[in-house]
């Protein structure tokens, strides 16, 4: 679903920034507009202000003087959580232990007034649509972790919010669970359609979740873009290190080519600069025989990991050079390798 076909409300966040009353600077003052229906992942390390940034939104916090919240226009800056239509899902998910799986879920439709029967069989949508069917009775603590992330995700989005807001919903997961249920987890907000702003720090659930994703550091927006774009086209270094892995090479500049200790890389596109820092991903990289490619280096070390391996590479840079190969390459530790390297695979960073 696109964003401009998506259910809910736009979101627009207008020099929004946060310093707290012992003076610790959260937030520096951001803008940032989300599109109805849209899935947005804010995404960085601790500390970044990615969770400032969605209390904020949810009116947990206020932003400092001068910042503004808005939904569907209309400015909610001073509005209480309870009066802004959002659902929100937390890391510890807050459910009831004293209540049932199908309370639980209805909680909030029941403070609403909703009748009975209309509460009932909204339940029962959304207990199929989350697929925790014939768990409706059970309290909370016969549950396993993915179970009552479910439920918690049920529970938020039962009244129909304007906005769905999730806070690391998968944190406390293990590692095989938590890559399922962000599977199910994609599948369910596309069904859905409701504008939705999730915080994380793993890469891996901002890639497979996000329409767009921003990257946060240290208080500030370090890069806005579709999961894509963040990935291949990083607008700094540390954009580029924080997102999956990639090689950071330091060289000068001659004749379009880095120059290198282990041979010469051509780059794309004009570089009229003597120096620069390149980032390389592992997965662009070919090994080749030494004959077969401008630039070699020495294998440091093999890791099998099941679909690929993963070799570290000297000699090549003034680095270690990390290259991830088919699991079908022969390579071995102490063995000198080419290194084969498209020109479009080089990205240059602002120093």
């Amino acid at each position: 679903m696109s964003a401009s076909a998506g259910h809910g409300a736009s979101v627009r966040i207008e020099a929004c920034g946060k310093t707290f009353a012992e003076g610790t600077r959260a937030l520096e003052p951001a803008t940032l507009d989300i599109a109805r229906g849209e899935t947005l992942v804010l995404l960085g390390p601790s500390g970044c202000g990615k969770t400032t940034m969605l209390r904020i939104i949810a009116g947990l916090e206020l932003p400092d003087a001068g910042g503004k919240v808005l939904f569907d226009g209309k400015d909610m800056t001073s509005v209480p959580i309870e009066r802004r239509n959002v659902g929100m899902v937390f890391q510890s998910y807050a459910l009831f232990p004293n209540m049932s799986v199908s309370a639980n879920i209805g909680y909030g439709l029941k403070i609403r007034g909703v009748p009975d029967k209309e509460r009932a069989a909204r339940v029962a949508e959304l207990v199929a649509l989350t697929n925790i069917s014939g768990l409706e009775n059970r309290r909370i603590d016969q549950l396993s972790g993915g179970q009552r992330q479910r439920v918690a995700l049920a529970r938020a989005v039962a009244i129909r919010p304007g906005i769905l807001l999730l806070d690391e919903p998968l944190t406390a997961l293990d590692a095989a669970l938590r890559d399922r249920l962000r599977g199910e987890l994609n599948r369910l907000l596309r069904a859905l359609g409701i504008t939705t702003i999730y915080v994380t720090h793993d890469q891996a659930e901002a890639m497979e979740l996000g329409d767009r994703v921003v990257v946060m550091e240290k208080g500030k927006i370090a890069q806005i873009g579709s999961p894509r774009e963040i990935y291949f086209t990083p607008q700094s270094r540390f954009v580029a290190e924080f997102i999956g892995a990639a090689n950071i090479i330091e060289a000068p500049i001659e004749n379009g080519h880095l120059v290198l200790p282990g041979g010469r890389q051509a780059i794309g596109g004009e570089a009229n600069i003597p120096a620069a820092v390149a980032m390389i991903r592992p997965e662009t990289i070919r090994v080749v025989e030494t004959g077969s490619a401008p630039l070699s280096g020495m294998v440091d070390s093999v890791s099998f990991i099941g679909d690929r391996q993963r070799l570290v590479v000297s000699g090549a840079s003034s680095k270690l050079i990390t290259v991830d190969a088919p699991n079908t390459v022969q390579a071995r530790a102490g063995e000198r390798v080419g290194l084969l390297i498209s020109p479009d695979a080089v990205r240059l960073l602002p120093q």
